[in-house]
């Protein structure tokens, strides 16, 4: 009896430790075709290859590559290749209450012009997701996520009477830099942050890297990558570092360690021994 076909259809799916992320969602379809259906959630989609239809609110609309789809709660939608190869794409699922990325007041917009060419939206979408599948890097994902939601209520709130966005403020910024100083090793949830100092996220982020001309997430890493390079010169394994100065696991501080000194820790570990 012959086998039967594989399947060429691909999912990868998980729920980040990230506020405002209820889902990321990755798939390859070929054959795939979505029903009308409903999300409690918003819907953040790009195609990586080939394109999709699809049906929202009763009109058609489409993702060819380059496009940054945003469907809103509530609203039906289906979802079928357009191309005969099928389709490639990332999801991100947003929350859609009142703590969410986005404000639902935003939800006629998004149904009435639910596809954005935006080059800058969605390079940070796809940067939100290299840093979604990253643990250990929440931060430089909550980060990221405020960006992107800033750049969407821009794009959409034209119908509401243009963006708002407040200029950067350098008391806000060094007051987080603070923050960040004090908790090197526990880290920072940027949600909290933006709690303690009366800020927005995206107004956090962006005060912080007008002032310091480096992003909190990048600040925070280097501060731990110090910290590491003082441990491993005193002798101490690269696993035990790892945990003792933050990061998540000692894949996590060879990534950053590496972006940093241009070496791995262990190699650095060795290298000043010889020396």
């Amino acid at each position: 009896m012959a086998g039967r076909e594989p399947d060429p259809d691909r999912i990868t799916a998980w729920r980040p430790e990230v506020k405002g992320v209820t889902e990321v969602f990755h798939a390859h379809f070929t054959r795939h075709s979505y029903p009308m259906h409903v999300h409690d959630t918003w819907t953040l989609l790009i195609v990586d290859e080939g394109a999709v239809r699809y049906d929202l609110d009763r009109h058609e609309h489409g993702t060819p590559l380059g496009t940054v789809s945003l469907l809103p709660p509530g609203v039906p939608h289906n979802g079928s290749a357009a191309t005969p190869d099928g389709f490639r794409k990332r999801v991100l699922y947003l929350d859609a209450s009142d703590d969410g990325p986005l404000d639902t007041s935003l939800v006629g917009a998004a149904a009435d012009s639910p596809d954005l060419v935006d080059p800058l939206l969605r390079h940070r979408i796809g940067q939100l997701h290299t840093a979604l599948g990253r643990p250990g890097d929440e931060l430089e994902a909550a980060a990221r996520l405020a960006l992107v939601g800033e750049r969407l209520r821009e794009r959409l709130r034209p119908a509401f009477g243009g963006p708002v966005r407040v200029a950067p403020d350098r008391r806000v910024a060094d007051r987080l830099r603070q923050l960040l100083d004090a908790r090197v090793v526990d880290g920072v949830v940027l949600e909290e942050a933006a709690g303690v100092l009366g800020a927005h996220p995206a107004h956090l982020v962006r005060s912080f890297s007008a002032a310091y001309g480096i992003a909190p997430h990048q600040y925070l890493m280097a501060r731990r990558v110090d910290r590491a390079r003082r441990l491993l010169l005193a002798g101490r394994p690269a696993g035990e570092v790892a945990a003792d100065v933050g990061f998540y696991d000692q894949s996590h501080l060879t990534r950053h360690f590496k972006r940093v000194v241009g070496i791995p820790p262990a190699r650095y570990a060795r290298a000043s021994r010889r020396g």
